[in-house]
């Protein structure tokens, strides 16, 4: 088989592993003896309300709501899906996530409040706590995606600015809960995973600020002065490990980025190729983290070690992009191209970086695929590689060699996958 067509039927492993069609159904619970309540925000949730739906029996109680992004919905009958704004939260997250809280308050303690949860939500269920304009959490949320905050500080300070997140829905609700948690974050801790809706939260408000601090992001003086307030103490903390609020609440990852890694490395495995995994919670820059990934790949090429070709270097996790210059492009065409500049047309060495979710960044390609030959291709056609890396332009880049990887909406999110091939 060809290396490109290796490379992408692997991502699709990967995807496999992670369908909510598939794993959902294993861990519905019984119908409890009142109503279910299904609500949910993500990526995934569209897809993990399909299944709720065609697994649940036809004749037990079911409704309720869930929030995916703008073009990730899927036709549903007795759930609600609603689609908003990702990365930055919009109206129809807010009054998505008003409703989905009504909802949960309304249940009492023979009810069942269903939560599905993926990457993703933390945008998606956006209601803002009192005296923070949706305006101020826009803006917020903007300045920390530029400066290259890990997604858990960024979830830090989105907790402390939401009437929901951090544990709120499972306090806010008389009824057993039971959240079913696709995971996107390194370490898969559900109190990361879209801001951890129905799991306590060991973070402060003094965390939030330091967060901010640290990442020299100007805050707008609604969230500014909500954050001030509560280190203080005059505003209620989110619910933490042992509060007795949360106590009929079970938060269960039901699918992480190492299963997924697991799965491409079987498929490569069965394709005679030795699959070397480097861990599912990768972090860093994008482009710093290509550096090291191009050191191990010279070192299978050119001594065999720690094997010998054909190998594949697969690993997950989430890089960050400091946003420097106005091109086109996520954590994985950036990582790619750093790659690219690094390998330096390395003979038989190819790789493929592409986000689970189907959109790297907020263009529309997964990822991309990188050949031996793309750095001559793009000197044929004119091209500046290091120029477009430092302008933030790996889509421009991928995209003028024909090598995005496209794959639309997968409605599954376990983060990155990238695989290298040095065959």
């Amino acid at each position: 088989m060809a290396p490109r067509e290796l490379l992408a039927e692997s991502f699709h492993a990967a995807l496999a592993a992670a369908d909510p069609l598939r794993i959902v159904p294993p861990h519905l619970p019984k119908p409890p003896r009142g109503r279910t309540c299904v609500v949910g925000a993500g990526k995934a949730a569209a897809a993990m309300a399909l299944a709720v739906e065609t697994h649940w029996p036809a004749d037990a109680p079911l409704e309720g709501v869930v929030i995916t992004r703008h073009g990730h919905g899927v036709p549903t009958r007795r759930i609600r899906v609603v689609e908003a704004g990702h990365p930055v939260p919009d109206e129809h997250g807010e009054a998505a996530a008003r409703e989905t809280l009504g909802l949960a308050r309304a249940l009492g303690e023979d009810d069942l409040l269903l939560v599905l949860v993926s990457g993703g939500g933390s945008a998606l269920l956006s209601l803002p706590a009192p005296g923070v304009p949706m305006a101020e959490l826009k803006a917020v949320t903007r300045m920390l995606l530029a400066s290259g905050a890990p997604i858990q500080d960024m979830n830090t300070v989105r907790k402390h600015l939401s009437a929901i997140q951090g544990g709120r829905l499972a306090a806010a609700t008389r009824a057993q809960v039971l959240a079913l948690v696709i995971s996107d974050v390194t370490g898969d801790d559900p109190t990361h995973v879209a801001s951890g809706p129905c799991t306590a939260d060991p973070t402060t408000f003094a965390d939030a600020i330091e967060v901010l601090e640290r990442f020299r992001v100007d805050a707008p003086p609604g969230v500014a002065a909500r954050l001030a307030r509560g280190a203080r103490g005059e505003e209620p903390e989110t619910p933490k490990p042992g509060d007795p609020s949360l106590a009929r609440a079970e938060s269960r990852v039901i699918a992480t980025a190492h299963a997924s890694l697991a799965a491409a490395a079987a498929y490569l495995r069965g394709h005679g190729i030795t699959p070397l995994l480097l861990g599912d919670s990768v972090t860093g820059e994008a482009s710093e983290v290509a550096k090291v990934y191009g050191a191990l790949a010279r070192e299978v090429r050119i001594h065999g070690e720690p094997a010998r070709a054909p190998v594949a270097l697969i690993s997950g996790g989430e890089t960050t992009v400091t946003l420097r210059g106005q091109g086109r492009g996520g954590r994985c065409s950036e990582f790619l191209l750093s790659l690219a500049l690094d390998l330096a047309g390395l003979a038989g060495t190819w790789a493929l970086a592409c986000d689970t979710d189907g959109i790297d960044g907020s263009e529309d390609n997964a990822g991309a695929i990188l050949a031996p030959d793309s750095l001559a291709r793009a000197a044929a056609s004119g091209l500046a590689p290091r120029r477009m890396l430092d302008a933030n332009d790996g889509y421009g880049f991928f995209e003028a060699l024909g090598d995005l990887v496209v794959t639309g909406p997968t409605r599954t999110n376990v983060n990155d996958y990238r695989v290298i091939l040095v065959a």
